[in-house]
């Protein structure tokens, strides 16, 4: 399989099912902003971290893999001629978003309680959650505009708030172990 194909050389990229489509379209968009989110995945992977968190991101770069498979497949094409789906995975379900929220918990029980605001900030692995929290922000932000325009899997958009919740976890529970304070936001009074 060749890796260029020539076939978008006119701003022009396919769908699952061969519709064709802009480049820009917001469905392109939506996943490739979701790429870009699991390429920061991987830069925090390959820190200086402990396994399980290795792990974890892991299993959510598979699971982005999957969620950008489900948005590259509109409705209309999800099933084939014959009956059977297009995308024959494991899509994003319920079972995936529970998954978070238990390492959310999980990183939670070790965390002091909140009193402030956080800033990105402190140590370089601990800025790369937050550059990752904002990308997710952003992938969510595009699929609800998606989702406005048709309809899509509501797994889809529970996902990315909850993944959003757990990088900003994530990133707290990296300053805990890296040893270095959390940079509250305090305001200056009038």
């Amino acid at each position: 399989m060749k890796i260029y194909t020539k076939t978008g050389d006119t701003g022009t990229t396919a769908l699952y099912g061969g519709t064709r489509v802009m480049k820009y379209n917001l469905r392109i968009e939506s996943y490739g902003t979701i790429d870009e989110l699991n390429s920061y995945l991987g830069l925090i992977k390959d820190q200086k971290i402990d396994i399980s968190i290795k792990k974890s991101l892991l299993i959510i770069q598979n699971e982005l893999f999957t969620l950008g498979s489900m948005l590259a497949t509109p409705a209309e094409k999800e099933t084939l001629k014959n009956g059977k789906e297009r995308l024959n995975i494991i899509k994003i379900d319920e079972s995936s978003i529970q998954n978070l929220e238990n390492e959310i918990d999980k990183m939670d029980e070790e965390l002091p309680q909140m009193t402030h605001f956080i800033l990105p900030g402190g140590h370089q692995t601990v800025s790369f959650c937050h550059l990752a929290r904002c990308v997710c922000r952003r992938s969510e932000r595009l699929v609800v505009e998606l989702n406005d325009q048709e309809a899509i899997d509501n797994n889809i958009l529970k996902y990315l708030n909850r993944l959003s919740d757990y990088l900003f976890t994530l990133a707290r529970k990296l300053s805990k172990d890296l040893m270095v304070n959390e940079i509250k936001w305090i305001p200056e009074k009038k």
